[in-house]
């Protein structure tokens, strides 16, 4: 007996069981006091209604023409093939990519300039400035048609690509300036200032040191600046007349006929149209999220 307690001493005490974070005390009582159930259920409700909508049009895009069968099988590019060559998609997804591509780059330029100047400077129409990029939110691109299209047509612009890109910048860059003037507020004044005392001026300072640290800011204004070039009818409807100049959402428009839809190729060209989206939030979602999160605060 005396040498189980001597063995008995001579174990090493169990160790303590670490407190629960706060992250884990919120899991256990969310397991404990709601159903799994109740929780993925309406999560699958949503992702089933999310999804069938895809599903629909991908069965159109790929199922033989006649066909009324709900799995898309045998599985047929003749659609694909009719909107590429016969309806010139090829020549729309061109013209999209040029103007989501320019949108993106000079709306990221002006956009980074003028959040700049509003995060580090003070003038006398600082507020009324941040005022006026507000309010311009709440005014429908629809009724700055008739004044641009006189704009555009006085500068021989008209059926041009350069000005559903104008536009488009143009209609993109209040809230492309406060996003980024967000993100340049939480980014500390004395990296720049340790930066001007090494010798560096402010344009140096500023692409050495600051620029770096807007990379996800950067990037989810570029990519919102890309889709909503990409998917906007509007502007491309009305400055662009000729068929070599037309956008993908215009292309799309030319598919319904007053009397009859090919669905088949409506579908197809909705598919090509979502490709470059998909494939462009599929990169970039984890920056996305982070550049609008950071922007949306003050620093």
């Amino acid at each position: 007996m005396t040498a189980a307690l001597a063995e008995q001493g001579t174990r090493p005490a169990p160790a303590a069981t670490p407190p629960p974070t706060a992250r884990g005390r919120r899991r256990r009582g969310l397991d404990q006091g709601v159903p799994r159930w109740q929780i993925y259920l309406p999560l699958c409700l949503y992702l089933l209604f999310t999804l069938v909508p895809f599903y629909w049009m991908l069965l159109f895009a790929l199922r033989p023409a006649g066909s009324n069968a709900l799995v898309p099988w045998p599985i047929t590019g003749e659609h694909f093939q009719k909107v590429w060559n016969e309806r010139s998609f090829g020549i729309f997804f061109q013209n999209s990519m040029i103007v989501g591509v320019a949108s993106l780059v000079m709306t990221t330029a002006v956009a980074l300039a003028g959040g700049y100047a509003l995060a580090r400077f003070d003038f006398r129409i600082k507020k009324g400035f941040m005022l006026a990029l507000l309010a311009s939110q709440f005014i429908p691109g629809a009724l700055m048609l008739v004044p641009l299209f006189e704009i555009f047509k006085n500068l021989q612009m008209i059926n041009s690509l350069g000005s559903v890109v104008i536009a488009e910048t143009v209609f993109q860059l209040p809230l492309s300036i406060i996003l980024i003037s967000g993100f340049i507020k939480n980014v500390p004044v004395s990296l720049e200032e340790q930066a001007w005392v090494d010798g560096c001026g402010r344009l140096r300072a500023f692409c050495a040191v600051v620029l770096p640290l807007l990379r996800p800011g950067l990037i989810a204004v570029g990519s919102f600046a890309f889709v909503h070039s990409w998917n906007h009818f509007l502007f491309a409807l009305m400055f662009l007349s000729s068929q070599d100049k037309q956008t993908i959402p215009v292309g799309l428009n030319t598919l319904i006929g007053a009397d009859s839809v090919d669905l088949g190729a409506l579908a197809a060209g909705g598919v090509i149209a979502a490709v470059p989206v998909v494939i462009v939030f599929a990169f970039i979602q984890k920056w996305l999220i982070t550049g609008f999160s950071a922007g949306a605060v003050k620093g």
